[in-house]
């Protein structure tokens, strides 16, 4: 039996290759008795359909998921990186 972490990983490696026969069937059996992941399941080939049917809207979606770092931070971490890089 997949634990809930697997489960949720499985379904998000689903979005973006085929799963292999013993993974969907053990992902199924989860997904038969587990309300959470169910529901996690749906919510992600929801955004995945939405996303497919609005592509447009997707620079607008990982803007707003991916919000950009401030400057001053931007600049103390590459400093920090080139620092670390020279040693």
């Amino acid at each position: 039996m997949l634990t809930c972490k697997q489960a949720s990983e499985l379904i998000s490696q689903g979005l973006d290759r085929e799963l292999q026969w013993s993974e969907r069937v053990g992902l199924r059996l989860h997904l038969m008795m587990c309300r959470p992941c169910s529901r996690y399941a749906r919510q992600l080939n929801f955004i995945q359909s939405a996303l497919r049917q609005h592509p447009e809207r997707l620079d607008e979606a990982e803007a707003l998921l991916s919000p950009p770092i401030p400057k001053e931070r931007q600049k103390r971490l590459e400093t920090r990186i080139s620092k670390e890089l020279r040693q």
